[in-house]
């Protein structure tokens, strides 16, 4: 009888080259790769520019150094999306403002190369979304893995175009999420919501809530929810419009500290005082979260609540028309 020599069974492992190709894709998926990039190389452009050869179209001189500077935080920007993809929101927000500042510090923000790519990989890493918790890595259905896309959400689409939004100051018109209102929500408000002007606004754990309905006289009204830790404000002026006689509040500082909440009809100010923007609850939303460093200028609004477990003012005087 003859006996049949088995064949050597192959190794279920892949050879190191794909093990390493595999490993490479896993870890792209697990952050916002692309979106990092594009910041990165908006960055390295916007440094090249100055110290190019082009010595007929660039000089070393303040444009130089701003890009230079601008160059080096975008692409430490870039890199933090690869190495803390956790705080995406944080880092692409701050990429957008400064490949917007780019443009007017700048030779026209690498001549547009760089800041549209700044641009562009902020607006993707904002709406970049991992994947949910205990899905399969490999389940992409035969699509390249390095990529994850968000399958229809009005939010995370929201998320993706955000950036792009507030870079041209547009009003979209597109109605944002809508809160429910809770019963032993916020009080009863005034019929005409208050003018409020304040010189400066840095808030601390500043984040959008949605909009929702508050109560008053003559039914219910539509505000927006900001919510955040604590706030400071100056040169502040409260001014009522109800048409009767007009009371006014003015105090030089205005500091609100624990679990504060405005509900607001419009909000208008200059991010960083560069970037002016008007949200209203049927405009352009506010962010959902809004990076710490982040302050405005020359901001106005019409307040109808405002809640705060603590107020500490300076300089505060009642006024009367």
């Amino acid at each position: 009888m003859l006996l049949k020599r088995p064949r050597p069974s192959l190794s279920p492992s892949l050879s190191p080259p794909f093990a390493r190709q595999r490993r490479l894709r896993t870890w792209r998926r697990t952050r916002p790769f692309w979106g990092g990039l594009l910041i990165v190389l908006g960055g390295a452009e916007l440094l090249l520019v100055p110290l190019s050869p082009l010595t007929v179209l660039v000089s070393l001189g303040p444009g130089g150094i701003a890009a230079i500077g601008i160059g080096a935080a975008l692409v430490v920007a870039g890199l933090s999306l690869w190495f803390l993809p956790q705080a995406r929101a944080y880092v692409s927000v701050h990429a957008l403002l400064l490949s917007v500042l780019s443009f007017p510090a700048t030779n026209l923000g690498g001549f547009l190369v760089g800041m549209l790519l700044g641009i562009a990989g902020s607006a993707m890493a904002f709406g970049w979304t991992p994947l949910p918790a205990g899905a399969a890595p490999g389940a992409t259905g035969g699509q390249d893995p390095c990529e994850h896309k968000a399958h229809g959400s009005g939010p995370r689409a929201l998320a993706a175009v955000l950036p792009v939004l507030l870079a041209a100051a547009l009003a979209t018109g597109a109605p944002p999420a809508r809160a429910a209102v809770r019963p032993g929500g916020p009080p009863t408000a005034t019929r005409t919501p208050p003018s409020v002007t304040t010189s400066l606004f840095a808030p601390q754990g500043f984040a959008f809530a949605g909009v929702t309905e508050v109560a008053t006289a003559d039914g219910p009204l539509r505000v927006l929810v900001l919510k955040m830790h604590a706030a400071s404000l100056a040169d502040y002026r409260l001014r009522t419009r109800d048409g009767h006689e007009e009371y006014g509040l003015a105090a030089t500082s205005l500091e609100l500290r624990g679990n504060v909440t405005l509900y607001l009809t419009k909000f208008s100010g200059c991010i960083e005082g560069l970037l002016c923007v008007t949200f209203s609850p049927d405009g352009l939303p506010a962010p959902p979260v809004i990076p710490p460093f982040v302050f405005m200028t020359r901001v106005s609004a019409e307040q109808a609540l405002v809640t705060s477990d603590l107020i500490v003012t300076d300089g505060l005087r009642l006024e009367a028309s």
